[in-house]
């Protein structure tokens, strides 16, 4: 290390307290983080492109500060699945550091690490007070059965009201109206459910009729509506 000439001649001053940094919770316990591979835990991180398109949401879990399972969800971008297609490629086994100054293909997936990166620096994970943090493959039970991500999609004008296309069931297929033109209900299709029928073998019809349920007072309805035809 080199030193100015100004610093050399300065005489030497002792410091006295070692203000050791704060400790973070870290799976249950409080560590005092020097290091990245003290680094532990699964916690989320969302990010936007610059035009604010679409979004990606980003799920790590880390061990000793390695990325050991990784989860990205996006929306609103076509071009942003296939970045995520190679992202999650990318970044299971290089350090959270590494992955911060890593190029994951996408803005918003750039960006939702490094809101993620920020949280596991200052224990704010989702495990920091669960002892011993979550297994590999939390991600995958955060998708829940049928390993599909929960999406929403609705749509509504002045004109003509509102439209259920997607919610956390499933596929809309019909909504439900009062008297009063008021949505009561929805009829879905479980897509994950539906898909893994029709890998068993069932027709494709009957595996959409036994994935079919729906919701509110669906029963009581005067009219149903086609979301995406009425």
């Amino acid at each position: 290390m080199n030193y100015s000439t100004e610093i050399q001649n300065m005489c030497p001053i002792a410091r006295g307290p070692n203000h050791a940094n704060a400790p973070v919770p870290i799976e249950g316990n409080f560590i005092h983080v020097t290091e990245v591979s003290h680094i532990s835990g699964v916690t989320h991180g969302v990010g936007t492109c610059a035009p604010q398109q679409g979004a990606a949401k980003l799920t790590l879990n880390v061990k000793d500060g390695i990325i050991e399972e990784c989860l990205i969800e996006t929306v609103g971008c076509s071009g942003m699945t296939h970045s995520a297609a190679m992202a999650s490629e990318i970044m299971t086994g290089k350090t959270l550091l590494e992955a911060m100054n890593t190029d994951l293909v996408c803005d918003a997936i750039n960006v939702a690490m490094r809101e993620l990166f920020l949280q596991m620096a200052y224990g704010r994970s989702q495990t920091a007070f669960s002892q011993g943090g979550l297994p590999i493959g939390a991600g995958l039970e955060d998708l829940g059965k049928g390993l599909r991500s929960q999406v929403g999609t609705t749509y509504g004008t002045r004109a003509k009201g509102v439209r259920y296309l997607d919610l956390a069931e499933g596929y809309i297929t019909r909504m439900a109206l009062d008297e009063d033109t008021e949505v009561i209900g929805y009829e879905y299709v479980q897509l994950g459910k539906m898909m893994e029928l029709v890998a068993e073998g069932v027709d494709a019809n009957e595996a959409i009729d036994r994935a079919k349920s729906h919701y509110g007072r669906f029963d009581e309805a005067v009219s149903y509506v086609n979301p995406r035809k009425q």
